[in-house]
């Protein structure tokens, strides 16, 4: 009988991961975890206080401090993999799922899927030859070594691959190997995942190549696995269902997509909100029971597709269904700061990257640029604001966070309330600013509201007026009653504005007063 090894890789949500780990292990299922080392350490230790001990259970060795598209990901996989090869024999499969992932079938009918076949699944597509890759690089992502993360280091990234391009230092592919792509979402034999194993102590030159590709996730195991094993062997899909946006990003299921979801023909399903929780009981109870029947219509991706063409000849006539929740999760953390002065927030964003583990984002809203590639959505200003929560799920999703700080013109006080009115944990900061003449005859001219040669008398019945617009923004920010509004002013002592700052960004005073003491903060 078929008894599969959940290989779970994951970095949040400890509760939810206890209690997925236990539904999966009752049915006499193993799970192998690596908790990703930048996690915090007290969900680490409230995961192994748990869990310890428990026969259904390993953890990896060693934690890696993962980051998206690295090496590390593959490595943190691996080290589950050895875990979990070591700690159970009688496990026949070994399942890759991550954090937000949940079953759509019933154990019993799991077993059956497997027992049916003596195949592995997994997404292995020829690399050059297909269009798996939809938008960003392709070969580069190969014959480049990287050594920087595109998401944290972007210019880093690139300017090293225009470098390696100018001095010829492309290399070749191992000669022997065809490379190949797909999900990172696989179900691999026991035979398969100990001649994988294998194959990573015999090829030290293999390993060398993979650890400097881009996203070798979407690689490695695919590549590895077709070299190991043979063609007929393969089933070149995925048993997890997941699809993607027009974005590239990937569709997040809701309360009222169970019959959905239990009607695809695929055994577990990503990703689930974490606000959906029907959705996470319904499914939980599920894997436990026994005699279900599963009617297998699989319109899924047809619906995905059908809606989606709907919606890009003008004809929707309906929300698409991963639409459905447009807030945000209430689980992220955004963090807004409201500065007239655009260089001053933008010196203080400068001042917490390095000092603070928070991704910052300048005047997203108001000016192009300064944003990764996210499928077009992120190309304009009139799209960005267009899709605006669409977009901030992106850019969580993105760069793997829960909190991201962003920068907002005081005049946008729709945007605020919009954002306010979210179910997140939305916080402003309120940077107040002195307004010298020659600062608002400046934004006069940048604003067209003056010239070079404008007269002076022009100027002096202007000025008035534009420093009270910029007060009545100020005031209506005020009487806004937003929950957490926490403000920085450029007249305020050192000590309170460090407090500010510390309870607004949850940083240490320490930290709090190096960034209130950059004497050039408020400079014009």
């Amino acid at each position: 009988m078929a008894k599969i090894a959940f290989i779970l890789l994951t970095h949040k949500e400890p509760e939810r991961l206890i209690a997925q780990v236990r539904r999966l292990t009752a049915t006499g299922d193993f799970v192998s975890i690596h908790f990703d080392g930048r996690a915090r350490p007290e969900d680490y230790a409230q995961i192994r206080a748990e869990l310890d001990g428990h026969p259904g259970v390993a953890f990896a060795k060693r934690r890696l401090k993962c980051g998206w598209g690295e090496w590390s990901l593959v490595e943190g996989s691996l080290e589950a993999l050895r875990a979990a090869a070591e700690a159970f024999p009688t496990a026949t499969h070994f399942y890759m799922l991550s954090g937000d992932c949940m079953q759509i079938k019933t154990a019993e009918y799991a077993r059956a899927f497997l027992e049916r076949e003596d195949v592995d699944y997994i997404e292995s597509f020829d690399f050059f030859a297909s269009d798996w890759i939809k938008t960003g690089i392709k070969e580069e992502r190969l014959i480049y070594r990287h050594w920087f993360n595109e998401r944290k280091h972007k210019t880093l990234f690139y300017k090293s691959m225009e470098w390696q391009r100018r001095l010829g230092l492309a290399r070749k592919v191992p000669e022997d190997i065809q490379m190949m792509i797909g999900s990172q979402w696989w179900c691999l034999r026991r035979e398969t995942i100990e001649k994988v194993l294998a194959f990573c102590d015999t090829r030290p030159d293999v390993m060398r190549f993979f650890r400097t590709t881009w996203i070798p996730d979407e690689t490695f195991f695919q590549t590895v696995v077709r070299h190991v094993v043979p063609d007929k062997e393969i089933r070149t899909r995925t048993l997890t269902f997941l699809m993607f946006t027009d974005y590239g990003m990937p569709v997040t299921f809701y309360n009222d997509h169970y019959d959905l979801l239990l009607a695809q023909d695929y055994l577990f399903v990503r990703k689930i909100s974490p606000e959906a929780k029907d959705l996470q009981n319904r499914l939980g109870t599920l894997w436990g029971e026994t005699g279900i029947d599963f009617p297998i219509s699989n319109e899924g991706r047809r619906l995905f597709g059908f809606l989606t063409g709907r919606g890009r000849v003008g004809h929707r006539f309906a929300p698409r269904f991963w639409e459905a929740e447009t807030r945000l999760d209430s689980d992220k953390t955004l963090l807004v700061i409201l500065c007239k002065k655009w260089h001053v927030a933008k010196r203080l964003v400068g001042q917490l990257r390095g000092r603070v583990d928070l991704t910052a984002l300048e005047y997203l809203f108001n000016e192009e640029g300064g944003l990764p590639d996210l499928g077009g959505i992120d190309r304009t200003v009139e799209k960005r604001n267009r899709h605006r929560k669409a977009l901030l799920r992106m850019l969580y999703d993105y760069y793997g966070t829960d909190r991201l700080a962003i920068c907002i013109d005081p005049s946008d006080f729709e945007l605020m309330r919009d954002l306010a009115a979210d179910r997140a944990d939305v916080r402003f900061l309120d940077v107040e600013c002195s307004f010298s003449d020659a600062y608002l005859i400046g934004h006069a001219r940048r604003v067209g509201l003056a010239g070079e040669r404008t007269p002076p008398e022009v100027l002096d019945r202007v000025l008035p007026t534009i420093r009270y617009d910029f007060q009545y923004e100020n005031d209506r920010i005020r009487n806004a009653s937003f929950p957490f509004l926490a403000r920085l002013s450029e007249t305020a002592g050192l000590a309170a504005n460090a407090s500010a700052l510390a309870g607004f960004f949850d940083i240490g005073i320490d930290t709090a007063r190096e960034i209130a003491a950059t004497d050039y903060l408020f400079v014009d």
